[in-house]
């Protein structure tokens, strides 16, 4: 194929998978989610290899560069389902924990745990714990707060001789799964598909926007006299027969008069919108040839890349430009619509 119209194994080659940074970083709110999926395998290792003694998992995350101190509390949040909102509602834990003490049980032996700060009433939203979009985006080291929540989320439910809420309590069990990397891989992995289902639809909305709008951005610093527009049509472009003009994610138009769609596909997890992206794609093709324009796809994303394969390789098929999703290829975008611009 050409070097435009590229072939699933030549996009593989410039596909970034993940998220860009530049991109996450316009919206932390929705960012949290592929920062946690991204970050998955590092978090289970630690874990993993935190068998030597119910902290150790502490001296592993000094150390590491891609897990700081607020994502592995966040990580243990989310897979407890006790977030900020819900750890800041709690009382002071010296109400629950005698003297600020936690006695707990870990791999049959009795271990004891000193409160550092939060057996006092102080904040434990997410933004405290530096576990907002914000906060995980930057990376904080551990601090005495960090550290406190995480030793009761991994041993809160082991604990004894404490009046901790039972449904507190029995969301605490992450630190009895330490030792045993089986069970442990099963239980993280299960819930990030439940959690994933729960809200990646809306995240991947959100940002599939801010990709189309990167894409319109990046392509005006190439195309500054060109004119972009976002669920735009082409002229003369319709799937049903001329009663409803067809939607692009962007519509191009060149200074000369030429016109091409664009559409925008960035998938972290499984999806079907790639699905029906692929579903379209010769008819769209064939239609947008016969009004003499062009039709160009932006795919990249785990999900897209590594598992919707077969949808991703009928796009390809397809397309007349097929680019990942980074500052570079957008340029190379844009040099294939001044090529057949001004030809």
């Amino acid at each position: 194929m050409s070097k435009y119209a590229r072939t699933l194994a030549e996009l593989k080659e410039k596909a970034v998978l993940f998220w860009p940074r530049e991109i996450l970083e316009r919206e932390a709110s929705v960012s949290i989610l592929p920062l946690l999926l991204k970050t998955q395998e590092k978090f289970i290792s630690i874990l993993n290899l935190s068998d030597s003694s119910p902290d150790s998992w502490k001296k592993l995350v000094d150390i590491s560069d891609e897990i700081k101190g607020n994502l592995f509390l966040k990580h243990l949040m989310v897979l407890s389902d006790l977030g900020g909102e819900a750890l800041n509602k709690l009382p002071p834990l010296k109400n629950y924990f005698k003297n600020g003490k936690m006695n707990y049980v870990w791999r049959e032996k009795k271990y004891k745990y000193q409160f550092k700060v939060i057996h006092e009433k102080i904040p434990l939203a997410n933004a405290s714990l530096r576990a907002d979009g914000k906060g995980l985006l930057k990376g904080y080291s551990l601090s005495d707060k960090m550290e406190d929540v995480i030793m009761l989320l991994l041993h809160g439910a082991s604990s004894i001789g404490n009046t901790l809420p039972d449904d507190v309590k029995g969301k605490c069990v992450i630190g009895s799964l330490i030792g045993e990397p089986e069970a442990l891989e099963k239980f993280v992995r299960q819930s990030y598909i439940r959690i994933s289902r729960q809200v990646g639809g809306a995240t991947s909305n959100a940002l599939g926007q801010l990709a189309q709008d990167f894409v319109i951005e990046k392509l005006r610093e190439e195309l500054p006299e060109w004119l972009f527009k976002r669920n735009g049509k082409l002229p003369g472009v319709s799937h049903t027969g001329g009663e409803t003009e067809t939607t692009f994610d962007v519509a191009a138009t060149s200074p000369n008069g030429k016109h091409f769609g664009i559409e925008v596909s960035f998938q972290f997890t499984t999806n079907s919108v790639i699905e029906r992206k692929a579903g379209q794609a010769e008819a769209r093709r064939n239609i947008i040839h016969n009004a003499g324009h062009w039709i160009c796809y932006v795919i990249d994303g785990a999900g897209n890349i590594n598992v919707r394969e077969a949808a991703a390789r009928t796009i390809c098929n397809y397309s007349d430009c097929t680019v990942a999703l980074s500052a570079s290829e957008v340029r190379h975008l844009a040099e294939f619509m001044l090529e057949k611009a001004f030809a």
